[in-house]
């Protein structure tokens, strides 16, 4: 009887085992389709055109399309585009993040603290179409009276925010008390505590959030298309209409004769996203 008992057990375990891995398997599917489909049908177009010149003509498309050719040109008016844009996002978004974060932390039971923290909460739910009809009103029509690429890097900023704080207070409450302690207890004042003894100590989390906010932010589309309109050629003057990787995707996209291109910018982007997840992921485990 016991062994019965037993047998059925170990069946039981097998088959929940097996409804494990199947489901498991099917999570992860899509996954594999999607990075599948973009390797077959995005390393068609990488070459060092791809990476040097700027998007081709339709004209020009259309011609190599119709010859059976590889599209020429490329997206670096797009990856310039981008670099800048995220890194000017990121300038603006970082400090007043990290100093919010820290003031969270600092004070966690004031009221005007938790009004803070419930609105980044709420921030981080905002669709981005909405922080991009925001930044229209308030830079495009208001500031800049035109399409640049500083209103882009606004509305970036701003989808930066809630991810940086949040990560920020949560990296200041995994550093030991003690720390901050003795820092005080050595006389030190208190912005050299936080400058030189907190920020320090909590780098690797910091860098991480901050890894992971840009990573959130490289493949919005919709807040770019009310700000920084496009362009044909390579900018990188702030006040000027640029372009970026996912607004030459969807420009791409609108193109019959230039998907190509669609498949290889998304291969390109998906490459650049998860390079720096895992350069987060390293950071964080190597310096935890």
């Amino acid at each position: 009887m016991m062994k019965e008992n037993y047998n059925w057990r170990d069946w039981k375990n097998k088959i929940f085992y097996g409804v494990v891995v199947l489901l498991s398997l099917i999570t992860i599917s899509p996954i594999i389709m999607i990075v599948y489909t973009l390797i077959s049908k995005g390393l068609k177009q990488i070459n060092f055109d791809f990476f040097l010149k700027v998007a081709p003509d339709p004209l020009q498309a259309m011609t190599a399309v119709s010859s059976h050719e590889i599209i020429p040109g490329g997206i670096a008016n797009g990856i310039l585009g981008t670099v800048v844009i995220v890194i000017v996002a990121a300038l603006m978004a970082v400090p007043i993040s990290i100093i919010t974060g820290i003031f969270l932390y600092e004070n966690q039971e004031s009221r005007y603290a938790n009004v803070v923290r419930n609105l980044t909460e709420i921030l981080q739910g905002v669709p981005s179409i909405v922080l991009g009809i925001i930044s229209y009103l308030w830079i495009v029509k208001g500031l800049t009276k035109g399409y640049s690429a500083f209103a882009g890097s606004v509305a970036l900023a701003i989808m930066m925010l809630p991810l940086i704080i949040r990560s920020t207070e949560e990296t200041m409450k995994m550093i030991p008390l003690s720390i901050k302690e003795a820092g005080a207890a050595l006389g030190v004042p208190y912005f050299k505590i936080m400058l030189k003894v907190m920020i320090p100590t909590g780098f690797s989390g910091l860098l991480t959030g901050i890894l992971l906010a840009i990573s959130r932010i490289l493949g919005e589309t919709a807040p770019l298309l009310l700000t920084i309109l496009g362009n044909t050629n390579i900018n990188l003057d702030l006040s000027k209409p640029t372009s970026a990787v996912p607004l030459q995707i969807w420009e791409f996209y609108n193109n019959p004769n230039m998907i190509d291109l669609v498949w290889s910018s998304s291969l390109f982007l998906m490459i650049l996203v998860l390079a720096l997840n895992l350069i987060a992921k390293r950071i964080s485990s190597r310096f935890n």
